[in-house]
């Protein structure tokens, strides 16, 4: 049996073209990404502690030639500590139920997906939304992906897309309904995540790239103690908290 380091010596990684920044209108971007003939469950496993996140069938990490703003930024579920806000997220979504499905596509889910796009983020990327690439986003046809569903009765208020690692989870990305503003369900579905981590004595919580220049993502360096990846020591650091 080869050992699982073989696989990564034998990864092959490709460039893309670079393209304008989502995120720093400024910047050019431009990926690394893992050759999709290769990709797998386990492979995925051994990317994520490298920095790398998936986006529908392929894995990839930012590789930009003139800026290193993207940081992969990961929280060690058994020892996360809520601050004060998180904690009255928390409490404020106790009447929500919460239900786990395996990944199929479902035209309530696509509908909030496609409310949530054009209302957040209207004039990006994925607006306006398809089935079709919003079926190709979320889900791979070799990663184990759950949709967690959160219900208000018989109202579906939120889903998160999580997919499951060998050390922890992945937060994939979460939808919601815009109208629900005030219970903050972006963060209330990290929370969750959190302790679904810690009751399966899971390591990690991947939360994705984390941009300090980007007031969207100030949000997931709000959850303490977390995380960075450094690309340039290949090492994840933890940033003092303030």
């Amino acid at each position: 049996m080869n050992h699982p380091g073989h696989v990564l010596y034998d990864l092959r990684l490709f460039l893309t073209t670079e393209y304008p920044c989502s995120y720093l209108p400024e910047q050019r971007a431009r990926n690394l990404v893992a050759d999709p003939v290769m990709i797998s469950s386990a492979l995925y496993g051994q990317l994520a502690p490298l920095g790398f996140r998936r986006s529908g069938d392929h894995l990839y990490r930012p590789h930009c030639q003139a800026c290193q703003a993207c940081r992969s930024l990961r929280i060690p579920a058994a020892r996360f500590q809520p601050n004060r806000a998180q904690r009255r997220i928390w409490a404020r979504n106790q009447d929500l139920t919460m239900r786990q499905r395996d990944a199929h596509f479902d035209d309530e889910h696509f509908a909030l997906f496609a409310r949530y796009i054009a209302t957040r983020h209207g004039g990006g990327g994925m607006d306006p939304a398809s089935p079709e690439s919003y079926w190709s986003f979320i889900t791979s046809q070799w990663c184990p992906t759950t949709l967690c569903e959160f219900h208000l009765g018989s109202r579906l208020l939120a889903v998160a897309v999580v997919d499951r690692l060998s050390d922890g989870l992945s937060a994939v990305y979460t939808f919601f309904d815009p109208d629900c503003a005030p219970r903050s369900l972006g963060t209330f579905a990290i929370l969750w995540q959190i302790a679904e981590a810690q009751r399966q004595a899971l390591d990690w919580v991947y939360l994705g790239y984390w941009i300090a220049q980007c007031d969207k993502m100030a949000y997931k360096s709000r959850f303490h103690p977390h995380e960075i990846f450094i690309a340039e020591r290949f090492a994840w650091v933890e940033p003092r908290t303030p």
